[in-house]
């Protein structure tokens, strides 16, 4: 399988550069992955194809503040940092640049010395290992100094930081938002429960892997990058209730379905567990748990569409993402949505 059979022509002007006004009012195209059939709705019509009974899993994992700006203490240089991986309290994985000034030895200044940083070792594919030193709290520290991380091919400021944040965030820990979770307000998720639909949340910190291109040309060659899930015991029996009454498991966003693709037994049981995970979920792929997905419109020959090939069929996609086209969908992190049922 080639990764340039995932390729579709996107015009650059259907890249969504801001959030919409409203939550629950970006557009939503509903995908019969069965027949390939494509009906047009607006995201909040969710609720008419949720059925009593079905389970809704939320990856509840909130990004962090996670791009640094400041200077090589000595010289006194502009310097980027964006924080990728914590290895313990103190000590992060990081890109940084100009990656060169950062010799391991080297030190950075933060907010005018409130936060410094060591390079104590080189990285995978180029990125630091770092050590901080400041007083206080790191995380109130780095709300302070920090900015959204937001994905490269969004150009425009963010206004406010909490719209690229789910309403039901809690653990941080993503260097990147879950963004199919950011088309849910509060009030939408309140008359999903009265419907009778079981919420679950889970979490996967996701990595900036999410937007590392695929640059093989056989997919399977390609490696994903390791995250960080958690899965409570007490959702995952919420889960395994739900399948064994018949409801379907519907993850919101790839995270979501890969973390729960990843914890679930040879028997179809979610485990309650954490660890890391680099599933790789592409056509041919069976999946255990999940029955249906609510994603947004990715990346051309990305692994997220290789992902939502595999649950509805390749041309299935394609054809759904031709007429998405057409129709001036918007794409990417603050794009419109699909539900795959």
């Amino acid at each position: 399988m080639k990764t340039r059979d995932f390729y579709f022509n996107l015009p650059e002007e259907l890249i969504a550069q801001r959030p919409l006004e409203k939550r629950d009012e970006s557009r939503l195209m509903v995908l019969d992955k069965n027949t390939g059939e494509i009906e047009h709705k607006i995201f909040k019509d969710i609720l008419d194809y949720l059925k009593e009974g079905d389970c809704l899993v939320l990856n509840n994992t909130r990004v962090l503040p996670a791009r640094l700006i400041g200077e090589k203490l000595d010289t006194k240089g502009k310097m980027e940092f964006l924080l990728l991986k914590r290895i313990d309290i103190d000590t992060w994985e990081v890109l940084v640049k100009p990656g060169k000034r950062a010799k391991v030895g080297t030190k950075f200044s933060f907010g005018n010395g409130k936060l410094i940083s060591e390079v104590i070792d080189i990285g995978e594919e180029g990125s630091r290992i770092v050590k901080f030193s400041y007083d206080g709290i790191f995380e109130e520290i780095l709300d302070e100094l920090g900015s959204m991380p937001l994905p490269p091919y969004i150009t425009e400021k963010l206004e406010d930081k909490e719209r690229y944040q789910t309403v039901y965030s809690r653990h941080e820990g993503s260097a990147a938002a879950p963004t199919a979770g950011l088309h849910f307000t509060n009030e939408l998720l309140e008359k999903i429960k009265q419907k009778g639909v079981e919420i679950a949340f889970i979490t996967l910190h996701v990595g900036l892997g999410t937007f590392r291109p695929v640059k093989v040309e056989n997919i399977l060659e390609h490696k994903m990058h390791s995250e960080f899930y958690m899965i409570e015991k007490s959702e995952a029996d919420k889960i395994n209730r739900c399948k064994k009454q018949g409801g379907r498991i519907i993850p919101v966003g790839t995270t979501s379905c890969r973390t729960l693709e990843s914890a679930v037994d040879e028997n179809g049981i979610l485990e309650a567990k954490s660890g890391w995970t680099d599933i790789f979920i592409y056509p041919g792929y069976e999946f255990k748990i999940v029955d249906a997905l609510i994603t947004n419109f990715h990346l051309p020959e990305s692994t997220l569409i290789m992902l939502v090939s595999a649950l509805t069929g390749k041309e299935n996609i394609l054809n759904a993402y031709n007429v998405a086209v057409n129709e001036k969908y918007r794409f990417f992190s603050f794009g419109d949505a699909m539900f795959i049922k």
